[in-house]
């Protein structure tokens, strides 16, 4: 081993522990520390957290009020499909990349999936769901949710009351308990940890997404540090603002209160996602600058049945991605189940369509682009459209997505695995179009008016979201070239591999090993 390199290891191993010793003390639920329902005979540990749904047995026990085991079996579904897409991305990301980076391109993808999985629960999940305690807190959430501390695997969020008065219960088969023992809030069907863990395989596949832009040329050591900083320093900030009540959900974009919307649509993720990610990615490729060869020597996807069984694994995966995402079993899941296929199907069948016209032959690995960009793009507005509003999602996800990737090459921006042509034009395809196509009619409460309506609330909830999209754009571009310049200045070597690393491959040179035997390219 290197001697730098042993010393790198070495730093990382005791931040970690020291890390880990810290919390362990200080965030442990323990029987000692004032949260002590845990008797025997009793369900769980009281954490004392007034956001959780806890009632009072009668007998000044603390117990965690009823979930719905339908919603919950779901959820752990969900969570498992959106955590396997992210070895969807692995593959589809090492099929498109020369072989000779085939090994390092499917592990800085598998690696993400640890680093994020601890980062998010010692303190990025607090940072992206924590409470608002101030104005501060519309930022970036508090840090009450660090090492789980308060999260309960059995209670759900929200406030304890009726039963009958849930809004799942109009929708139940079964006759609902009576007694003031569900909560009243979303999510309230599921319990608080599930709800984190489900919001984890987010975070853990946008950073992952961020590979296509620096495949070949990044140090690995320089990966593992920079994943880390961007995930608590842009995607938590920004799940914070769309989803956890900050600036953008939380009413802060509200340019009429008079009207009645007062937030971006974004159901699954179209901005926190995608933007964030495809915005970072084309700053990385910037920062990165372009690789060995680049336009003189060919640089095709090595091996296409990999690109389709990434692609695959995707398709398959977004379904919990954006399913899921109504954290409930109802109308509105089976509905973003449906316009999510549909606009998967059509992006994939029109960029082959655009593809065959402009080269002369049609794409297969282009097929499998155009599904993943429908994806991408039917996310933001998967719980507010329907099936011919998909459709017209699909297309313009395919015919945009393809002409941003053209109109990169024409640049050499060399985001090597398109993630911004995909991934970040397609969320803001996507962005635009929920505040655009969004029906009123999808939920029974009315919720999601797009501009199609023609009406005053439609053109306010078209603006809200082209604000909150090109707020996202920004930052996440900006912050991301701001944190790989800084590195770059900083890191011992800088944070690119050698040119004759880079030659060989980062296969070899990085990992010793290699994917195939014999010559690579």
């Amino acid at each position: 081993m290197k001697k730098n390199n042993f010393k790198f290891a070495l730093v990382v191993i005791i931040a970690i522990v020291i890390t880990f010793t810290m919390m362990s003390q200080a965030f442990a639920q323990q029987i000692t520390d004032d949260m002590d329902a845990y008797v025997k005979g009793e369900a769980g540990i009281y954490t004392g957290n007034p956001n959780e749904c806890w009632y009072d047995d009668g007998a000044g026990t603390m117990l965690p009020c009823r979930i719905d085991t339908g919603d919950t079996a779901w959820l752990l579904t969900a969570t498992s499909m959106v955590l396997f897409m992210t070895p969807g991305v692995a593959f589809f990301y090492a099929g498109l990349s020369r072989s000779k980076n085939t090994v390092n391109t499917l592990g800085m993808t598998f690696i993400i999936i640890g680093l994020v999985s601890v980062q998010w629960v010692a303190w990025g999940y607090s940072l992206a769901f924590g409470p608002i305690d101030n104005d501060a807190n519309l930022f970036m959430g508090s840090l009450d949710y660090a090492g789980f501390n308060q999260v309960s695997h059995f209670a759900p969020l929200g406030s304890p009351g009726p039963c009958a008065d849930t809004s799942s219960a109009a929708y139940q088969m079964n006759q609902m308990v009576n007694a003031d023992q569900c909560s009243q809030d979303w999510p309230g069907t599921i319990p608080h940890m599930m709800f984190a863990m489900f919001q984890g395989t987010f975070a853990i596949i946008t950073p992952a997404l961020i590979i296509g832009g620096m495949v070949g040329r990044m140090k690995f050591s320089v990966m593992i540090i920079f994943v880390l900083l961007w995930a608590t320093l842009v995607y938590d900030p920004v799940a914070h603002w769309v989803w956890g009540g900050g600036y953008i959900g939380g009413g802060s974009l509200d340019l009429v209160p008079e009207l009645s919307p007062s937030y971006a649509l974004d159901f699954a993720g179209g901005t926190v996602v995608h933007i964030t990610s495809g915005f970072a990615a084309l700053a990385v490729a910037i920062v990165l600058g372009r690789r060995l060869g680049y336009g003189k020597v060919p640089m095709e996807p090595h091996n296409i049945p990999m690109v389709l069984l990434g692609a695959s694994i995707l398709w398959f995966g977004w379904f919990g991605f954006n399913a899921g995402s109504e954290v409930m079993v109802d109308g509105i899941a089976v509905s973003a189940w449906t316009v999510t296929n549909i606009a998967a199907g059509m992006a994939s069948v029109t960029w082959m369509l655009v593809s065959w016209a402009h080269a002369g032959k049609p794409s297969i690995v282009g097929a499998a682009t155009g599904a993943v960009a429908g994806l991408v793009a039917i996310t933001p507005a998967s719980g507010w459209v329907g099936p011919m509003a998909a459709i017209i999602i699909g297309i313009a996800a395919g015919m945009v997505c393809y002409g941003a990737v053209a109109f990169k090459n024409s640049r050499r921006w060399d985001d090597a695995l398109d993630v911004w042509g995909v991934h970040g034009m397609g969320g803001l395809t996507g962005a635009f179009l929920a505040g655009t196509l969004a029906s009123p009619h999808i939920w029974d409460t009315g919720d999601g008016i797009g501009a199609w309506t023609g009406t005053p609330e439609g053109m306010e909830q078209q603006a809200i979201n082209i604000l909150a999209a090109a707020i996202v754009a920004g930052y996440a571009f900006g912050v991301t070239a701001l944190l790989l310049g800084t590195m770059s200045k900083l890191w011992p070597g800088g944070i690119r591999v050698d040119p004759k690393e880079e030659d060989i491959g980062l296969d070899l040179t990085l990992h010793g090993e290699r994917a195939y035997l014999g010559k690579e390219t």
